[in-house]
């Protein structure tokens, strides 16, 4: 149920944001706007405010405002649901009649309105809440079996040698490191260790690859249980919070990643953990469930969970000032921005397997895990998925804002626009194009649920 109420207050919010991006701009420039819905399909409730028409529609995954002067495009996407016809308006304030300025500033609002949304987001959080600051500087080893991850050198790094520095830069804890990294011109970077000698790392230029080194270059997390839910498998197999857990199926654990490897590695077939309680070491067998995940290169494979998770390490706040927020704000917002476009680059050139599309049932599960976490991460979640929401928008297919920019573009090339039919013909191909990803992304969601 957490599930389904905190994807439709995403959508919503989300979608109100968008969409009054687009009215506000339309309003500013003289362009009459008859209808204002959240949701899509039949009207099911509205009322009027001037002109405009506002309406919550049956089906809750959408919005739209309807300008004059772009039925067309409204007629193509089937939105409308049987909305009686609205009343002529004066020719001068129909979308096609404005300058071209006007219309791309229109059409780009919406995509506007959702990174100011995401830049708020990220400015007002760490205002509230502070700063979490993660107390450790001491390093685990890189990931088993990372060949080519830029991490690599930290190989050669002594079990739980703590970094001093990154850059020639102090660090006093773990978002130290990770600030140093994310700022760090691309290039060899040289972490000094309290034993040991210097690392030095090769920094990727590129967003997404320089978040995969930042993934690699991992704090220390001692294999000590933490929380373990109750009905999973590890609680039935008699595992509580505070063992210390020294071996998974005969392999010794070193850190809390060893035993996430170990237990992933047996879906649905009995392994052996060694814990130690009280002083005495206990041999637990247990059943990991089966589930299944993507894989570095967004392959599908099946992974054990048994419902236990790490012993927090220590952690603290630190009171962050408006012009500290507002540069994270911006930061966080490009740097999400960059991610998502990386993202959609390698699965257009197949880095990625299509197969790690996700729909509505992923989208459900993520912002339910983000709001049983608590307001501030689920927070975090909504400027991310808006940031995703605006990246997608302004994609150049018919039907969306960005498809609409290549209308205009065709209009300031050839010095007049495109034919009303045209239009309709090319929005008709956006929306088998829209329906078709969705198709496919919610149709990934329902394979992974029978384990295809």
């Amino acid at each position: 149920m957490l599930e389904i109420l905190s994807l439709i207050v995403v959508i919503s919010v989300l979608v109100l944001v968008h969409e009054f991006g687009h009215f506000f701009a339309a309003k500013a420039v003289g362009i009459a706007a008859p209808r204002f819905s959240l949701g899509l399909g039949p009207r099911v409730a509205g009322f009027h405010v001037g002109e405009t028409e506002f309406v919550l529609s049956a089906i809750p995954l959408g919005g739209y405002v309807k300008m004059a002067g772009m039925e067309d495009d409204a007629a193509a996407e089937g939105l409308e649901g049987g909305a009686p016809a609205d009343p002529p308006v004066d020719p001068s304030r129909t979308f096609d009649a404005k300058p071209l300025w006007a219309r791309v500033f229109v059409i780009t609002a919406g995509v506007i309105m959702n990174i100011l949304f995401a830049i708020v987001v990220y400015t007002v959080t760490p205002l509230i809440y502070g700063e979490t600051v993660l107390q450790t500087v001491r390093v685990a080893p890189p990931p088993s079996g990372a060949a080519g991850v830029p991490a690599k050198p930290l190989e050669t790094v002594p079990f739980g040698a703590a970094i001093l520095s990154v850059g020639g830069k102090p660090v006093q804890n773990w978002n130290d490191v990770n600030d140093r990294l994310s700022d760090a011109p691309a290039g060899p970077v040289e972490l000094r260790l309290d034993r040991g000698g210097p690392v030095t790392l090769d920094v990727p230029g590129g967003q997404a690859d320089r978040l995969t080194l930042l993934n690699a270059v991992r704090p220390l997390i001692p294999p000590v249980a933490g929380q373990v839910l109750a009905g999973e498998p590890a609680f039935r197999a008699g595992l509580r919070t505070g063992d210390s857990i020294v071996a998974v199926s005969g392999k010794p654990a070193r850190t809390w990643y060893e035993v996430v490897d170990g237990i992933q590695a047996s879906p649905k077939r009995p392994m052996r953990m060694d814990v130690v309680r009280g002083g005495r070491v206990l041999a637990l067998t247990i059943v990991p469930r089966s589930q299944q995940e993507t894989d570095g290169e967004g392959r599908p494979v099946q992974v054990g969970k048994i419902g236990v998770g790490p012993r927090p390490l220590p952690q603290g706040h630190r009171a962050v000032g408006f012009a500290e927020a507002a540069h994270q704000g911006v930061t966080r917002t490009w740097d999400g921005a960059q991610y998502i476009a990386g993202t959609l680059r390698k699965l257009v050139t197949g880095q990625i397997s299509p197969r790690s599309m996700g729909g509505l049932l992923s989208i459900g599960e993520a912002s339910g895990d983000s709001a049983r976490l608590g307001l501030e991460v689920f927070l975090g979640f909504l400027g991310f998925f808006s940031i995703n929401l605006a990246v997608l928008n302004i994609l150049p297919i018919p039907i969306l804002d960005g498809g609409h920019l290549m209308f205009l573009a065709i209009e300031a090339i050839r010095g007049r626009p495109l034919s009303v039919e045209a239009r309709i013909r090319m929005s008709h191909v956006g929306l088998f194009i829209v329906v078709a990803l969705m198709l496919w992304a919610n149709g990934n969601d329902i394979l992974r649920r029978f384990g295809i």
